[in-house]
Parts: C-alpha cells; structure tokens; sequence
C-alpha cells in the first residue's frame, strides 16, 4: 500500500506560478500527476520515472515534473497559470509492469491517453489550485 500526500495548492492570479508537492510512503520509480477541471474527466498531466517523464501536450513548456527521491517527494512545477488551469491536482503512483525483460512504468500512457486503470494505480487525496483573471 502506498499514501500519497499532496501539497502547495492554493489560489493565484493568471500568469502567476505555483509548485505542488506530493510525499510518498511508498514506491517512487513510476509517478505522475492528474488532474480534473470542474465538471470534466480526469486528465493526465505530467509522469516520471528515474530515466524518463512526459507530458500531455497542453502541458508541456509550461508545467516540469521532477522527484527528489533521497526525500521521497514529487513535485510539479507550473508557469504561466491560467484560469483554464483551475482543477484539482492529483499525485498518482503505480507499480512498474514487467514485459518479458523490460520493466514499464504504465502512467505515461495513461498521461498521454486519458485510459486511466484505478485498479493499478495509488492516488492522493488531491490538492486545489484556483486561478483567478
């Protein structure tokens, strides 16, 4: 079992910048970030792992995923934040998937598809960032 905590939301002007963080009692090798917009599904926004990350591509140039594993911590760092970007933001985790020699990590597909599996995957409990015009 795996808790995730999620942290640094908060309310913000457009064009402003917020970080989140997100503790992990668990694993860290195959993390991401969701999020879900008032009255929409659930969105892929960002997922990590020790070798690689990738983002939905309205994301990507404003928002940078990293983790600081000594500390069991992922962040998400957003710029240039618009209202369209008021959600509430989710930590995500899921354990590796093996393929014959090759060890996946299986959430940046679900980042990049929307095809989330819940079943496999930890969340937190989410943390919101309202921003305003």
């Amino acid at each position: 079992q795996v808790e995730l905590v999620e942290s640094g939301g908060g309310s913000v002007q457009s064009g402003r910048s917020l970080r989140l963080s997100c503790f992990s009692s668990g694993f860290t090798d195959c993390m991401s970030w969701f999020r879900q917009r008032q009255g929409k599904e659930r969105e892929g926004v960002a997922a990590i792992e020790p070798s690689s990350f990738s983002y939905a591509d309205s994301m990507e140039g404003r928002f940078t995923i990293s983790q600081d594993n000594a500390n069991n911590t992922l962040y998400l760092q957003m710029n240039h934040l618009t209202p369209e970007d008021t959600a509430m933001y989710y930590c995500v985790a899921a354990p590796r998937e093996q393929h014959g020699p090759v060890s996946l990590c299986p959430l940046h597909h679900m980042v990049i598809s929307n095809i989330i599996k819940y079943e496999t995957t930890y969340w937190g409990q989410g943390t919101q960032v309202t921003v305003s015009s």
